[in-house]
């Protein structure tokens, strides 16, 4: 499940929480449910705003084989993964 951080503008913390695609937090009581946290202070009908970050990136030694995907070009015969640029 991909990873999200959200940002209430209220309390300034920025918190990460994991949820499908679909799902959209509004709420620092919804965030806080989420992360399992306390809301402390901070009414949970606050809005909380998601960060445009990069999100999770799958490097080759976590896939199960422990190899990446093969280049586009194939083998690498055609300049080491440089097609087009020879």
């Amino acid at each position: 499940m991909p990873t999200y951080d959200y940002r209430c503008a209220s309390n300034g913390r920025i918190v990460e929480v994991s949820h499908r695609m679909s799902e959209k937090l509004s709420t620092w009581g919804e965030l806080c449910e989420r992360a399992n946290l306390d809301c402390g202070d901070t009414p949970r009908d606050t809005p909380v705003q998601r960060l445009a970050t990069g999100g999770n990136v799958i490097a080759s030694n976590s896939l199960g084989s422990g190899f990446g995907p093969a280049p586009a070009c194939g083998s690498g015969g055609c300049g080491g993964g440089m097609c087009g640029l020879n």
